[in-house]
């Protein structure tokens, strides 16, 4: 049986190495499921009630997935929670503000996870950029996972000039004004990274003061999470459309991110000039799209549960049943939305069973 130190830098060598054979993706997620079986109390009963043992599992599609809701009811990890050096929180927008936990006893899968995922699918080969971050900083939050992402994100692939433009008292206007002109003035490509609603009141400014830019070649915005209540709803569509003829930005370059706390890596589509956009995810990631009751794979094209299985969250449980519909396509799959209707009663019947069979 491996220990944490070996499943860690079985992970870090696997991130590392763009192997992507569906072999080479069982090795380590069987691994992984062994180890989660050994040391994840809740979810190795679980899993037994599903009848899926070391033993029978034979791939990675076998394992059972935790419905994200149960991160709100028990403590899923293979560690201690004291062991951990960092523990990220949901946002608590559902459930009357009860909010799920993800304990890292070290951050250091989750940022070669975000590292290695975010040079190849948003940098692209490109050096380093002028960023704008439309979100509190990591010290103002260290509990949100977006907050460290982002930091991560200016640290390895921003400019020293690089700045935060969302403090306590909300968006500083003079500064992304002043931002933007600089970029457009010098030509300098320049990038508007943060959560979807963070982009509104951007929006709002720029039509309030009846300013609008074209910012120069190379530049790219990246948005992801929704608006969660925390701004005005905005269609997709409108919302991309608004933010390309304001900023004058191709749609092409208006990325979205699909993360969550309850994952250590992200998915990214390749720009909105469609919606949704398919979005895909690195090698170490592996998405199905299931019927929540019974696991299985629904008919391609058919609307189901997101279903993750993510090596790099090897502190809790790796395979995780989201509350998004989706629909799998060629090339990854399409993000439609919280789920609603029998997909949503599905949800929430899984979860019963979930918390059944994991308090024993």
């Amino acid at each position: 049986m491996q220990t944490e130190e070996q499943v860690i830098a079985e992970l870090l060598a696997f991130i590392a190495v763009s192997d992507t054979a569906e072999a080479a993706f069982d090795r380590v997620a069987l691994q992984l499921f062994a180890y989660q079986f050994e040391h994840n109390l809740a979810f190795r009963r679980f899993a037994s009630h599903r009848g899926r043992t070391v033993r029978t599992v034979r791939t990675w599609r076998d394992i059972p997935a935790v419905p994200i809701s149960a991160f709100k009811d028990l403590t899923l990890c293979c560690r201690p929670p004291e062991a951990a050096e960092r523990m990220f929180m949901t946002s608590g927008t559902t459930r009357e503000g009860v909010r799920g936990k993800s304990f890292h006893t070290t951050l250091t899968v989750y940022d070669a996870s975000m590292t290695a995922n975010f040079r190849q699918r948003v940098m692209a080969g490109r050096g380093r950029i002028r960023m704008g971050i439309l979100f509190p900083t990591e010290q103002a939050m260290p509990n949100s996972s977006l907050a460290h992402y982002l930091a991560l994100a200016v640290r390895h692939f921003g400019t020293p000039e690089s700045h935060y433009l969302i403090d306590a008292d909300g968006l500083d206007e003079a500064r992304l004004l002043a931002e933007l002109a600089h970029a457009e003035a010098t030509g300098e490509p320049y990038a508007l990274l943060g959560a979807s609603y963070g982009f509104v009141p951007l929006l709002d400014a720029l039509a309030r003061q009846g300013h609008s830019f074209a910012l120069p070649e190379g530049s790219w915005l990246l948005d992801t999470g929704g608006f969660k209540g925390q701004s005005r709803d905005i269609p997709l569509q409108e919302f991309y459309a608004q933010l390309a003829t304001a900023l004058g930005i191709p749609r092409r370059r208006c990325i979205n991110m699909y993360g969550m706390t309850e994952l250590s890596t992200q998915f990214y589509d390749a720009g909105n000039e469609t919606c949704p956009a398919v979005k895909s995810g690195p090698h170490w990631i592996r998405t199905r799209v299931v019927d929540p009751l019974t696991g299985a794979d629904v008919p391609s094209g058919t609307v189901g549960l997101l279903s993750h299985c993510d090596l790099a969250h090897f502190n809790m449980v790796s395979t995780i049943l989201t509350e998004d519909a989706g629909v799998k396509v060629d090339g990854g799959f399409m993000l439609l939305g919280r789920a609603d209707g029998a997909e949503a009663k599905g949800c929430s019947m899984a979860v019963e069973e979930f918390l059944l069979a994991a308090r024993g």
